[in-house]
């Protein structure tokens, strides 16, 4: 009988459909398992990164049903944002309309791989039903004081008259007329995140199955730093700067105060200087280069002509403009202390400023007045007044009690991590449910309200502005306080604000909140998240400040979402990830009608570890489609047996010869394998090997075991379908049929093995005369020192080295080794 892949497929994707074999049913006597994958943008079609994430949970997904677990794995759509409203604009059609038909699209292709899905759960965000309740959390935010207004700065097309993104600005233009682009001062919702950073910080000890990498991309881009602020009074002006520091120690070396160019108190420091307009184009050049590069490759500055006063010691030091001081990380100025200090000491290397040393490693070592290289560690202070021969670290304390003491600071820990600014000036995302009224002020929509919809018959181009701007049905409306005319916001929210969620509203579906929490308290966590380390800082950080939020708000017991999580490498092809720009596109839709959707998820499976980057191989997914060929074809030579047998029980099979007993073991070995490599390595290509490895065993006994031992045939067979089939579950399913059973494969228990045949049960034991390997004889495991002995005596190798010598004496290793010493 042929391997016809196709009508296969086709047949058991129906029979689960018709079964509802994946919907998720809460049992309360049984354990749960939820695995959540992140659910992928309908960009149009799937790609290779997709069924690699999906294939390695649905493994995990199918192992775990047939061990009896209550299992929910979900999938929905990221289905607002820039991407839909561009493609939509290019193509002339509605965001919506182009969006819903790239769902069904990938709808389709995802079910056409098999995967595990209770789609009764499916979420879009883009539909009313999801973003309603994104208006609804916005709103109880708002209630909780972590939602607030203010202007801040974006980049602006005076062209299209529209807000970029960051990745939109190219060479400092447009990326649709190559304007140049502006900064622009925009007023703009924020989510107050850094109420929580302290906690997003802390709580990483509590994920001890997430990746290292992932834990200190979070980390730095928090960036907890403990240090100091302190005040700096600036000569001749009725004007103090704000500055913080992590080398409170080095205060009496610094040189120079550096400030952002964004620094609120440039205006002022500049309006006499008489190079105003030469540090005002710098200033620009500073902020274009800012947007254009993430690298700074070099350090530039420009003298603002005030001075600084070193609250400690009343010197005098120039402010300076530099551009490798951020406004959004401190206060945005910092005193520069060249001698401890590799960025200050090259910009006063550059710029002829003093450089000081005030920290030395050895106090008994004398150093020389000129410094020439910097020391950044901590030590002890010189040249620091009263502070000298202390440590650093208790240096720190004292001058912080100075700080305190004259009301000029404090020691105190600070964070880069900044408010989340959600406010989009565009048309595909979810409306902010604020209302703007001259009588009442800036209120929020009332809750029976919700959802406030995205209109349709309205111009989405981005042309003369935001796109709900210029539709007056939508922003005029009535105040939900007082009743009298007002307008609605007409920003939309930033996509991160929808997927950072989701994973809550699988676990709970409601018409009434945003998920049932009781249902959700018996889904959430998810045992295991997989997906691309490329979320691991917004993504992952906005998704755990959700959930804190939701505890906060009495909504969930969970505090971090995500216990375990799995980020599985790129797919590559030719050393490069896959990509439409670079034409090294494999379309899964092109392997599943050459190869099947089962070969397509095995060999994507097999060839390298999940975290690992994946090379696309052609002859590798050929090998693949082989392997599946040989077991059918064993099977169809070997079927009359297999159903003759009909059920066969590891109890009741024979292991009077040595071939079968050596199999058994094998298998049992496989079974603990591939159940380990699922559930606790998640090396999914390890497990495949070792099915590969058995079956290579098994195949090449069959003729023995025809003569011997069929019902091994019909019992090994069965354990190995089961084992393989949560990577090739239509394959197995069909052979699971054609053996004879009416049952669905997924509803068998998972195999277990016998810990007693997973050892083996001989060893290869070396025999040593006189130090030296004589011969390696085959015994029992755990053979007694006796029979041992008696069996090495007799080997004619041993003989050699032992015939007609004295014994003097034998050392005996159990399992491992005799050694005989003679004279």
């Amino acid at each position: 009988m042929k391997y016809d892949f196709k009508a296969i497929e086709e047949k058991w994707q129906k029979i689960w459909e018709q079964k509802q074999l994946f919907k998720a049913v809460v049992e309360k006597d049984k354990k749960k398992y939820y695995c959540l994958e992140m659910f992928p943008y309908p960009s149009g079609k799937i790609h290779m990164g997709h069924v690699r994430n999906y294939s390695i949970g649905d493994v995990i997904v199918r192992l775990k049903k047939m061990k009896g677990y209550n299992v929910l794995h979900p999938m929905g759509w990221d289905a607002l944002g820039m991407p839909a409203e561009n493609a939509a604009i290019k193509n002339k059609t509605h965001p919506e309309t182009w969006t819903l038909n790239n769902i069904a699209e990938m709808k389709g292709q995802l079910k056409r791989l098999g995967f595990w899905y209770d789609w009764e759960r499916e979420v879009a965000t883009c539909l009313p039903e999801y973003y309603k309740w994104n208006q609804y959390i916005f709103i109880k935010m708002y209630e909780m004081g972590l939602v607030y207004k203010k202007k801040s700065e974006v980049n602006w097309c005076p062209s299209c008259k529209t807000v970029l993104a960051n990745e939109q600005v190219v060479d400092n233009g447009c990326w649709r007329c190559e304007t140049r682009v502006e900064f622009k001062e925009l007023n703009q919702w924020f989510l107050k995140i850094t109420d929580y950073s302290d906690e997003l910080v802390s709580a990483h000890e509590e994920l001890e199955k997430w990746p290292q990498k992932v834990l200190l991309m979070q980390k730095n881009w928090i960036g907890k730093s403990e240090g100091a602020e302190a005040k700096f009074k600036v000569d001749g002006m009725d004007l103090v700067i704000d500055m913080f520091t992590t080398r409170l120690d080095t205060i009496f070396g610094a040189t120079f105060f550096a400030l952002s160019v964004k620094h609120p108190l440039v205006g002022q420091l500049i309006a006499d200087h008489p190079q105003k307009k030469e540090i005002e184009d710098f200033i620009e050049e500073v902020e274009i280069e800012s947007r254009s590069s993430r690298e700074l490759t070099e350090k530039k500055g420009m003298f603002t002509g005030k001075y600084a006063v070193n609250p400690f010691n009343g010197e005098k030091i120039p402010i300076w403009l530099a551009n490798f001081v951020l406004i959004e990380y401190g206060t945005g100025a910092i005193m520069s202390v060249p001698a401890h200090d590799e960025r200050d000491f090259e910009f006063a290397q550059k710029y002829g400023i003093p450089i000081r040393r005030v920290i030395i490693e050895d106090k008994n070592k004398k150093y020389p007045e000129e410094v020439t290289e910097v020391f950044s560690g901590e030590g002890y202070l010189i040249n620091s007044g009263e502070y000298s021969g202390l440590t650093s670290a208790d240096a720190v304390q004292k001058m912080g009690e100075f700080l305190k003491e004259k009301g000029i600071g404090e020691l105190k820990t600070m964070f880069r991590l900044r408010d989340w600014g959600v406010s989009r000036q565009r048309y595909w995302g979810t409306p902010i449910p604020m209302i703007y009224c001259d009588k009442c002020g800036t209120v929020p929509e009332k809750e029976e309200n919700l959802p406030v919809l995205l209109p349709k018959d309205v111009d989405f181009t981005p042309e003369g502005g935001s796109p709900l701007e210029k539709c007056e049905s939508f922003y005029k409306t009535t105040c939900p306080v007082c009743g009298g005319p007002a307008k609605r916001e007409t920003d939309t929210m930033d996509t991160f604000f929808d997927s950072s969620w989701y994973f809550f509203r699988y676990s709970g579906p409601s018409d009434t909140e945003p998920f049932d929490r009781e249902e959700a308290s018996l889904w959430m966590p998810p045992e295991i998240y997989i997906g691309g380390i490329e979320h691991a800082i917004l993504h992952l950080i906005y998704a755990r400040f959700f959930t804190k939020v939701f505890r906060d708000l009495g909504w969930t017991k969970v505090t971090e979402p995500f216990p375990h999580l799995l980020t599985q490498g790129m797919v590559s092809l030719g050393g490069y990830a896959m990509s439409k720009s670079r034409g090294n596109i494999v379309e899964p839709d092109d392997m599943i009608k050459k190869y099947g959707a089962d070969t397509t998820r095995l060999f994507i499976l097999f060839a390298a570890p999940p975290e690992k980057g994946l090379e696309w191989s052609d002859t590798g997914v050929e090998g693949t489609h082989r392997f599946l060929q040989r077991i059918w074809n064993f099977f169809f030579s070997n079927k009359e047996i297999i159903v003759e047998q009909g059920k066969v029980d590891a109890a009741s099979i024979s292991l009077a010869d040595e071939g079968s007993k050596k199999l058994h073991i094998k298998l049992n070995q496989t079974i603990k394998k591939v159940t380990e490599d699922i559930e606790q390595r998640f090396h999914l290509n390890t497990a495949i090997a070792a099915l590969m490895e058995f079956f290579n065993d098994f195949s090449g006994a069959r003729e023995e075991l025809k003569k011997n031992n069929p019902g091994f045939i019909a019992f090994a067979f069965e354990v190995l379908i089961k084992l393989l089939s949560p990577f090739t579950p239509h394959f197995c399913s069909e052979l699971w049929r054609q053996s004879g059973n009416s049952s669905l494969l997924e509803e068998q228990p998972w195999p277990e093995y016998d810990p007693g045949y997973v050892k083996e049960q001989t060893v290869n034991l070396m025999v040593q005369v006189n130090g030296k390997i004589r011969d390696k004889i085959i015994v029992s495991l755990d053979e007694k020192e006796e029979t041992v002995k008696e069996m090495a005596f007799q080997s004619e190798r041993v003989k050699q080295y032992t015939g007609g010598k004295q014994i003097i004496k034998t050392i005996f290793i159990k399992n491992k080794m005799l050694s005989i010493v003679v004279k």
